[in-house]
Order: structure tokens, then sequence, then C-alpha cells
């Protein structure tokens, strides 16, 4: 595999629709972009490699993938503003890599929208797990909306959850989530006057087997009320209980 322009070269004739589900790494260390790649196309994934920012925002922007995983420390354009810019058109799940020391840089990433994050030095095998995780949740829904599973539209007041479609509404008004937003507004919307807490809102958001702090959960939280703030500046169904978790209020 040759990095080309700062991307991986793809051989000649393939195109980059393909049965297999697609990965963006993006990193400007190229031992680690050529030790990933080589062990999630090991495990059967298409890989597209980038060794900085821009032009992974360039290619991504015209060939869209299943999930990217980034770096934050890039030349020309770092992962935070490569998450931005990327969240800003899709909703793309996103891991990014930081450093243990970058507790900073991990709590912006998940408010600016990033799914999950992984510190240096990672084990491949949880960034896999990982990986796994979040395409099991997105192939749901993707099957949702061909029709494949049938599920019902979640009503609660002004707020309504279209699984088959992904889609969000408050007040007649689309909501833009990310697949790990979404789960958590369903989880807390499910059961309306009852606490939830983070780690129950992780086992809905993320499901078995994978490790997430609670400042995670409370960083997603953030940004959803944040979303809906934006459509509705009143907006506060979800509830903090302080110590315990959270709820969304009843009717």
């Amino acid at each position: 595999m040759k990095l080309q322009n700062g991307c991986a070269s793809a051989p000649e004739g393939i195109n980059f629709v393909t049965e297999k589900q697609t990965i963006a790494l993006v990193d400007d260390d190229r031992h680690i972009l050529t030790s990933v790649q080589m062990t999630l196309e090991a495990e059967g994934y298409a890989v597209r490699a980038f060794i900085d920012g821009e032009q992974a925002l360039q290619d991504l922007t015209s060939h869209p993938v299943d999930l990217a995983v980034l770096d934050i420390k890039m030349p020309r354009m770092d992962g935070m503003e490569l998450l931005q810019r990327l969240r800003a058109r899709s909703n793309l799940p996103i891991i990014f890599l930081s450093s243990k020391d970058e507790e900073v840089d991990q709590l912006m990433g998940l408010r600016l929208g990033a799914d999950d994050y992984i510190t240096k030095p990672f084990s491949q095998r949880l960034l896999i797990e990982r990986i796994r995780a979040l395409l099991r949740r997105n192939d749901v829904n993707r099957a949702e909306a061909a029709g494949e599973i049938t599920s019902n539209t979640l009503i609660r007041g002004d707020l309504t959850l279209d699984e088959a479609r992904h889609r969000c509404q408050w007040k007649g008004t689309d909501v833009p989530l990310t697949v790990t937003e979404f789960l958590l507004v369903k989880a807390l919307a499910s059961r309306p006057g009852l606490v939830k807490s983070r780690d129950q809102l992780i086992d809905a958001a993320y499901g078995d087997n994978i490790y997430v702090d609670d400042r995670t959960i409370d960083s997603h939280i953030k940004r959803v009320r944040k979303k809906f703030r934006q459509v509705d500046d009143a907006f506060n169904q979800i509830e903090t209980l302080y110590g315990i978790g959270y709820r969304y209020k009843e009717d």
C-alpha cells in the first residue's frame, strides 16, 4: 500500500462503492496508519488512509465512508477541525485518537460530535471492537430505513423519533443526531419520568463489552441539549439528577 498525495491509492479499476464497509483512517504517523490499515483489511474492511486532515476532507466530501478514525494532532488541518467539518456535513460515525494526557481534547471532541475516543497507545483489538459496535448500530439503522426491520415511531409530546428513518423531530423540526445521540434520546424518552443512570445509558448507546466513562455520556447529553435548543431555545426535557443520572420529563 502506497500513500499518494495524502491518500492511500486504490487498485486501478476499483470503484469506491463496494460491498465492504469502508473506514477512513487519518493520522500523520505513517507507522500507525500502515499498521492499523493492515489490521482492518485483514478483518475484511476496505480502508482509505490519509496523512493529514485537509486531504481527508477533500476526499471524504466526494466519496463518503461508513466510519472515520481521526488523530487529533496533525499538520495543515488537525483532527478537531476535520471533525467539525465532517459533522457539519453528515452524521458519519467518528472515533478519534488522543494521548492519555489530552483529557481536554477528549472532552472537546465528544462535544463536537465524536461518537467515541481511544487513547494512545491503544490496542488494535480494542479499536476493532469499537469500530464493530458503531458499524453494527449503523447497520440496524440502514436495515430499518430499507424496510428490512420494522419499528414503531416513538412520540413523546413535541418529540418524534422515527427509528426506520433515523429521524428525530422536535415540534415538527428535524434535529440531526448521530447514532449515539439518537440511542441516548430513545433510551430516555422511552421511559419518561424514570431516572436512567449513566451506566444504563452507556449500555443503551454502546452495548455490552464496550467501556466508556461517565464523562462521555455527559458530553453527549450536553451536545444533544445544544442541538434541541438550536431548534427551540426553551427545550428542557432532559433533566440532570446530580450523582444519579438523567431522565426525560413526563408530559
